[in-house]
């Protein structure tokens, strides 16, 4: 799943590959899904952008926005996003495509859930999108520790475990289960670990590595269990991931578990991440 640091990455190369040019022709919904959402009649998507020059592209949490004059094309964090050259294969089964003047194309394809929502701007109201605009992205110096701290000592935060905390109710748009897992490996924090048992130096820990590992991730375009805009796997070799567990801890030998919490999966060592 697209999260912050893969989002951006997207962004950077959509700006890039497909910068400045128009839209010839889109075709959306031709292969049904039950979990693609859409704004609207998808089936108007063509008659809203077809003519219009790419603008710039923006991520926002884990949603990757793409400007078209009055127009904006958002994905969501479940869109597998592709850009083809001019004679590269289409896929047969896509939820989205966008063809430019030039024959190059942007595909989108969704295996579990996802949304392409293409809209005149001003007229998509969902609260997340409004909230990862609105949020001070972890990446930005925006993201201190006073606005960490806001969010670390909620009403309702006290009850909850670290990964409710950051990865449920966009309190942090675009920080999933997936960069969550090596957030708190570096932090040395345990997925289940109540927040109301945090001592000082538990609350900095976390802060550091929200900002640092973010940080690493996006640099090195995105985690090595996400491909990109060009389908290939970020570079950044994730510590615990589906890629890890039964391996052996980086920093301590011990073998790498995987448990079900909330919903998900939560990969974790036993003896650097204590409850």
């Amino acid at each position: 799943m697209i999260e912050c640091p893969e989002a951006f990455v997207i962004a950077q190369q959509i700006n890039e590959a497909v910068g400045g040019k128009r839209i010839m022709n889109v075709i959306a919904a031709q292969s049904p899904h039950k979990f693609a959402w859409y704004h609207g009649d998808p089936q108007k998507y063509h008659d809203l952008l077809s003519g219009k020059l790419i603008g710039k592209a923006s991520s926002f949490g884990g949603l990757v926005e793409i400007n078209a004059e009055d127009a904006v094309i958002l994905l969501g964090d479940g869109v597998n996003l592709r850009f083809h050259c001019e004679n590269d294969k289409r896929p047969k089964k896509h939820q989205l495509l966008i063809e430019f003047e030039d024959f190059s194309a942007l595909s989108a394809s969704i295996q579990m859930y996802g949304g392409l929502w293409c809209f005149k701007k001003g007229d998509f109201k969902n609260k997340y999108f409004l909230q990862a605009k609105e949020k001070p992205s972890p990446l930005s110096d925006k993201f201190d520790r006073s606005y960490y701290d806001s969010i670390i000592s909620g009403a309702d935060t006290g009850k909850l475990s670290v990964k409710a905390l950051l990865a449920t109710e966009q309190r942090i748009p675009g920080l999933g289960n997936g960069v969550l897992q090596d957030i708190l490996f570096n932090a040395g924090l345990h997925p289940k670990k109540k927040v109301k048992t945090f001592t000082e130096e538990d609350r900095k820990k976390l802060y550091g590595s929200i900002k640092s590992t973010l940080s690493e991730m996006t640099c090195q375009g995105g985690r090595d269990t996400e491909r990109d805009l060009f389908g290939c796997y970020g570079g950044y070799k994730t510590r615990l991931s589906k890629k890890t567990v039964k391996k052996p801890c980086p920093l301590c030998g011990n073998i790498i578990e995987k448990a079900a919490y909330m919903g998900g999966s939560i990969y974790y060592c036993s003896v650097c991440q204590k409850m």
